[in-house]
């Protein structure tokens, strides 16, 4: 009995081990796993914020959609064409003769809306020409802030962000559109010497045609 009851224990003893042993990596591997999908979190959190930071500055500066984005528009409009043309063999010929006149007509509406969306978005003033326009009405110089919070107010239907103003008023500067200025820690823009000086001189006449 002794002998017989030796070998078992240690078997037992194998197994407790062994189990003990993968139940620690088994632990571990879902802490790292864990630890993992906790990082790809903040980084998709990242991302999308700049995404939306970036959609706004696009929209800003009035640039259009990207050739990739073209590309997969027009691949989207194509996808349905296939699908048409099976259903039209399975019902029979009178049902092809009547789809592709429906086609046209889907098209011809989405181009119609394009247009009317693109006309409303083109009359619109960019936000480069009104933080021109801002600087150019101003006598002295104004912050980002103070840009962002007068045009803001000028036009609440659009959502301006602080953010996307200095990116913008930046940019102005970088082609002598705009000039900026320090004191002590803030950084203040004005619009050029000529720019400015139409901006009186118009300012003035608007006031003689007042008065008179």
């Amino acid at each position: 009995m002794p002998e017989t009851t030796t070998p078992a224990t240690e078997l037992a003893s194998q197994y407790i081990t062994q189990v003990t042993g993968d139940l620690e990596a088994n632990v571990k591997e879902q802490e790292r796993v864990s630890a993992e999908i906790a990082s790809l979190q903040e980084q998709l959190a990242s991302l999308q914020r700049d995404h939306g930071v970036l959609v706004s500055m696009q929209q800003a500066l009035g640039i259009t959609a990207t050739p990739a984005e073209s590309a997969s528009d027009s691949a989207n409009a194509v996808v349905p064409s296939p699908r048409r043309k099976k259903a039209g063999s399975a019902a029979g010929g009178k049902q092809k003769a009547q789809k592709p006149t429906a086609a046209p007509a889907k098209r011809a509406g989405r181009k119609s809306a394009a247009k009317t969306a693109g006309t409303v978005k083109a009359a619109e003033p960019t936000l480069v020409e009104l933080i021109r326009r801002h600087l150019a009405e101003q006598k002295e110089p104004r912050s980002a802030a103070e840009i962002s919070a007068a045009l803001g107010q000028a036009h609440p239907h659009r959502d301006i962000a602080a953010k996307v103003v200095r990116v913008t008023l930046e940019g102005l500067v970088a082609k002598s559109q705009a000039e900026r200025s320090k004191q002590g820690r803030s950084v203040f823009y004005t619009a050029p010497a000529a720019q400015a000086a139409d901006g009186a001189q118009a300012e003035a006449r608007t006031g003689d045609t007042g008065g008179n």
